[in-house]
């Protein structure tokens, strides 16, 4: 999974010729801890279909969360073509969620 910050968010999200799954998470979140080894198992599920990324919100990002509006974390963002078409955050976050949500990009 490719790690987005500020610097190359508009790079490898914005400007991403594939649909991109942004998974926003905390070291100090248990539940985005929790559903990390799942997330990284459907990006090798999605790889050459869907860029599956990961931003540390704890890691200089905090202008970034607050430009896209990530207000809580676990949050998921699923972009195609620039455009953020859907999102997932706090109590509805898991893995068939996810799934769905990445594949409806497809």
């Amino acid at each position: 999974m490719l790690e987005i910050n500020k610097d190359n968010y508009e790079t490898e999200v914005a400007q991403s010729a594939m649909p991109v799954v942004v998974d926003f998470w905390g070291p100090q979140c248990g539940p985005c801890l929790a559903l990390m080894p799942e997330v990284e198992k459907l990006a090798a599920e999605l790889d050459g279909k869907v860029k599956v990324c990961k931003v540390n919100i704890a890691d200089g990002n905090r202008r970034l969360c607050i430009n896209l509006k990530v207000m809580s974390v676990p949050t998921f963002l699923f972009v195609k073509g620039g455009e953020i078409l859907d999102r997932l955050s706090g109590e509805e976050v898991n893995i068939e969620a996810i799934k769905a949500k990445a594949n409806a990009l497809l």
